[in-house]
């Protein structure tokens, strides 16, 4: 049986017709991936095949980005390696327009705004990757770098490292964000350990650590909300 394809259906059934009527914000998330695949299989429509694939991660776009292309090649019947790579695409853009901002604002005044900062950056990924941030006495950002980069349940930070870039880009303050990838949002004894270096280390230069955020998923853990960042270990 022939693939069922977009061209194939009504003219109020097709997404692209739809929005160029009504606009893209009109369509389902299954709709826009549908636009992306083109067609389905010998079973399934695209909007069909698109249906399954969200149902796969429970309608969660986070969860979605996280399907690397051997997960939708090898569980979805009809998405080969080219539709594969242009729902990848798709998502990476997503993730780059989050960190491509305009320079305002990133002026940090809560720990959401650090969320917001980081989370483009590690909240997909499946491994551990440590950054920082660097900010004017404004509490603006300067600089944002990848420090490190671990394994699924950790990774090593230099302390010195962290120092190094802080005092290059004449920094004021510092933020410092990891990821952690298991889904336990609550920080370990080495997270407590790291902080309260790093903290120590930084007050001898006159630089304030603002806040360490630790990301799961799309929540987040801050240190300054929870009072901890001169944690004692």
């Amino acid at each position: 049986m022939k693939r069922k394809s977009i061209k194939d259906w009504g003219n109020d059934e097709r997404p692209r017709e739809r929005a160029l009527q009504n606009g893209i914000s009109s369509l389902s998330n299954a709709e826009l991936l549908a636009i992306l695949i083109g067609s389905g299989n010998s079973d399934e429509s695209a909007v069909e095949l698109s249906q399954r694939i969200l149902s796969s991660v429970r309608q969660n776009l986070h969860e979605l980005s996280r399907l690397t292309l051997s997960d939708l090649m090898q569980n979805f019947k009809g998405i080969g390696q080219a539709k594969g790579l242009t729902i990848l695409a798709a998502i990476e853009l997503g993730r780059r327009r989050m960190v491509a901002k305009s320079p305002h604002y990133f002026r940090i005044a809560t720990s959401e705004d650090v969320f917001k900062a980081f989370f483009p950056l590690v909240g997909d990924l499946p491994y551990e990757e440590f950054w920082i941030a660097t900010l004017n006495r404004s509490n603006k950002v300067i600089h944002k770098q990848k420090i490190s980069q671990g394994g699924v349940s950790e990774t090593i930070v230099d302390v010195k490292v962290i120092l190094k870039v802080a005092l290059e880009r004449l920094a004021s303050g510092i933020l410092l964000c990891h990821n952690h990838p298991s889904g336990n949002l609550l920080p370990s004894r080495a997270d407590d350990k790291m902080t309260w270096e790093i903290n120590r280390a930084a007050r001898l230069c006159d630089i304030q650590l603002v806040d360490h955020v630790i990301i799961s998923g799309t929540r987040f853990y801050s240190y300054a909300d929870e009072g901890r960042l001169d944690v004692s270990i």
